[in-house]
C-alpha cells in the first residue's frame, strides 16, 4: 500500500486526507494539536508541530511515506519541500522559494520594485519602527501568518498603535508588514503549472465581510463578475510571471489580487500550494478541472492529468458558512435547500473554535444560479 503524509489535519487538510483515502493509500498527518477535525479520517496520527522541519523528516523516514504535502496551509509548506529534498521525496519547488513565499515581505523584495502588480511596503519588528510608517492608508499584517489573522487596515498612527500589538502577536518571525492600501474589488487566480509551463489558470471572484478588518472570506463566484476578458488575462499574466521571479516552475498555485480602482491588479498573496477555501471543488464543479486530483497525481506519479476546462453555464458561487467563535454551531440557522454539494465542520452543537477572532468557517456549500 503506498504511504502519504500530510502536514495539518485541520478542516483545510480534510479534503486531501479524504482524496488520498480514496486513492486507497495510506494517510499519515501530524499537528501541534490532536483536536483537529480530519484526524478522524487518518490511518496514524502523531502530534507534531507542522513547523517542526526535522521532526517532521524524522517521522517520515520511520513511517516509510513516499511523499509529503499540505493543502490550505502557508506555514506548512516550506516543511513540506525541506523535509522532501532532506529524504529524497517528490516536491513541486525548492525550500527556499517555498519560505520566499511564506513570509509577505520576501515575496514582494523577490519579485522587486520593476514588477507590474508589486505595491509599496515597509516591514517592522516594533512600534516605534511601525510609527514611521506615514503612507497612509495602509494594511497592516503579520509577515507570515494566515487565513486574515492579524490584518488591519490603519488610517493614521493612531490606528497602527491601536492594532500593533494583535497583528505583530501572528507572527512566528516577529515582524509586521506595512502595505500601501488597494481600493477595489477582490480577485484570485487558481493556476496550475508543469515544467514552468501554465497549464491552467482561473480568476474567480473573493468576496470579503466588509464591516470585519483583514479581508475575511465570505464567498467566492465563477465566473468572475468582477474583472472584465481583458483584466482576467493581465491578471493570468501577472501570475505567470509572478511564477518566473519567485522560482516556480510546477504545483498549483494560489494568487490573490485586488483591482486597483477596478481595473489594476495588484498581487496581495502569492501561495505555492491548494487555497484553503476548497476552491478545487467550486472549480470542478463549473468546469470539471479538478486541481486536488492533478496535484497529487503530479506528486505521487509525476503526471499531469488533462486539464481542459470545460465550462457549465450558470453562476458558481462558494459560500461558507460562517458564525462568530466561542458559540455553539446550529446547522438549522442555513439555508441549504440548494446546495450542489455541502459540508459542514462542525457537529449540531459544537463549540466554533477561534481562529481570526471574529468569524468562523463552519463549513460551506456549492450553489449555481442558472438565472
Amino acid at each position: 500500500m503506498r504511504k502519504i503524509m500530510i502536514l495539518g489535519a485541520g478542516n483545510a487538510q480534510i479534503d486531501a486526507i479524504q482524496y488520498c483515502k480514496s486513492r486507497g493509500w495510506e494517510v499519515h498527518a501530524c499537528s501541534y494539536t490532536t483536536a483537529d477535525h480530519g484526524i478522524r479520517y487518518l490511518d496514524r496520527f502523531v502530534q507534531i508541530d507542522i513547523k517542526d522541519k526535522a521532526a517532521v523528516a524524522a517521522y517520515a523516514r520511520r513511517a516509510g511515506v513516499e511523499a509529503i504535502y499540505s493543502v490550505g496551509s502557508d506555514l506548512a509548506m516550506p516543511t513540506v519541500m525541506a523535509a522532501s529534498e532532506q529524504l529524497g521525496l517528490p516536491h513541486f519547488l525548492s525550500s527556499e522559494a517555498a519560505a520566499v513565499c511564506q513570509s509577505k515581505y520576501r515575496m514582494r523584495q523577490a519579485l522587486g520594485t520593476d514588477f507590474t502588480g508589486n505595491i509599496p511596503f515597509s516591514v517592522c519588528s516594533c512600534l516605534e519602527e511601525a510609527l514611521e510608517h506615514t503612507a497612509f492608508p495602509a494594511m497592516m499584517k503579520p509577515v507570515d501568518s494566515q487565513g486574515q489573522r492579524g490584518c488591519f487596515r490603519v488610517d493614521s498612527t493612531e490606528d497602527i498603535r491601536a492594532h500593533f500589538a494583535q497583528s505583530l502577536g501572528y507572527s512566528v518571525e516577529g515582524k509586521v508588514i506595512l502595505e500601501q492600501f488597494v481600493d477595489g474589488p477582490e480577485i484570485s487566480v487558481n493556476a496550475y503549472l508543469a515544467g514552468g509551463e501554465l497549464k491552467f489558470a482561473i480568476v474567480s471572484d473573493r468576496i470579503v465581510y466588509e464591516d470585519l478588518p483583514g479581508g475575511i472570506i465570505k464567498e467566492h463566484l465563477l465566473p468572475s463578475r468582477a474583472a472584465s476578458p481583458e483584466v482576467q488575462r493581465a491578471a493570468v499574466e501577472i501570475t505567470r510571471a509572478a511564477m518566473e521571479r519567485l522560482h516556480i516552475a510546477d504545483g498549483p498555485v494560489y494568487v490573490q489580487l485586488k483591482l486597483d480602482g477596478g481595473v489594476r491588479p495588484v498581487i496581495l498573496e502569492v501561495t505555492p500550494r491548494l487555497d484553503g477555501c476548497h476552491m478545487w471543488n467550486l472549480i470542478y464543479h463549473y468546469c470539471h478541472v479538478n486541481l486536488l486530483d492533478a496535484a497529487f497525481t503530479h506528486l505521487m506519479d509525476g503526471t499531469v492529468p488533462d486539464l481542459t476546462p470545460r465550462p457549465e453555464a450558470g453562476n458558481w458561487k462558494l459560500s461558507f458558512l460562517c458564525q462568530k467563535p466561542n458559540l455553539p454551531y446550529h446547522h438549522g440557522d442555513y439555508d441549504v435547500s440548494k446546495a450542489r454539494y455541502l459540508f459542514w465542520y462542525y457537529a449540531e452543537d459544537e463549540v466554533v473554535y477561534p481562529l481570526n477572532g471574529y468569524m468562523e468557517k463552519g463549513g460551506y456549500q456549492i450553489l449555481c444560479d442558472l438565472d
